[in-house]
């Protein structure tokens, strides 16, 4: 219990958040790279995703192949990362691995979420004459939106949970706070460097969770007001007398 009072203590001192090496700067580093990997794999994963996902070609190879990749430790790629020619790279060797951890759970909801679509609704976009490209954008595309949104949302708090390990390579963000309060012994420092890389994870979360709710296409789609038949009865349904 004296360790959370001496965290509280340890993130509501002014001195802890401001200079070089401060909580800010580190949190600031830590949303920089947690953004830009989530941007990278969304830019490797959904294309792919995507793709794999209207064809059917591949796709189930690709989600097992990229689901066994879950079973690499992030430190353990990171490390033999730093020992390779990208160790000299800066913040390159970072990025790569922590890209390579977020992967499976985005590519896998995508291509799901797109494969996995009504086949009714799909068979009847066909019908109507759409082209792929039309039923891949207009149809498939919506009715796996949450399926996409959530492993968007899931690589992200991935993301920046897995961050933290880079403090002990030298890398920047939250996980050198943790990694200096280990190093000191200094038990307040780590845990106040955990709370703040868990309310930044609730942060994350919540964010994209309210712009999968305002993004989603099918929530915004107008609802169809109900036809009544000749006789003043709803959706078509036959008086009793009438049977």
């Amino acid at each position: 219990m004296d360790a959370v009072v001496q965290a509280w203590t340890w993130l509501t001192t002014a001195a802890n958040w401001a200079g070089p090496g401060g909580a800010w700067q580190r949190l600031a580093e830590h949303v920089q790279l947690s953004l830009v990997c989530l941007v990278l794999t969304c830019l490797i994963a959904l294309p792919a995703a995507l793709w794999l996902g209207h064809t059917g070609r591949g796709g189930a190879l690709a989600v097992n192949v990229s689901n066994a990749g879950r079973a690499v430790p992030t430190l353990a790629v990171l490390v033999l990362l730093m020992l390779t020619p990208l160790g000299r790279q800066g913040e390159l060797p970072t990025v790569v691995a922590l890209v390579l951890f977020a992967l499976p759970p985005l590519l896998t909801n995508a291509c799901v979420g797109i494969s996995e679509a009504d086949p009714a609704v799909v068979e009847a976009a066909r019908g109507m004459g759409m082209s792929g490209a039309q039923l891949l954008w207009r149809v498939e595309l919506p009715l796996g939106f949450a399926l996409i949104m959530a492993g968007i949302r899931s690589a992200a708090v991935q993301l920046v949970a897995t961050a933290t390990l880079t403090g002990p390579v030298g890398g920047g963000g939250l996980g050198r706070i943790i990694t200096a309060g280990f190093n000191t012994y200094d038990t307040p420092k780590v845990v106040a460097g955990a709370v703040l890389v868990a309310a930044l994870a609730l942060l994350v979360e919540a964010s994209l969770a309210a712009a999968q709710w305002l993004c989603d296409p099918l929530r915004r789609r107008p609802r169809q007001p109900a036809r009544a038949n000749p006789a003043g009865t709803r959706g078509g349904a036959v008086p009793a007398e009438a049977a």
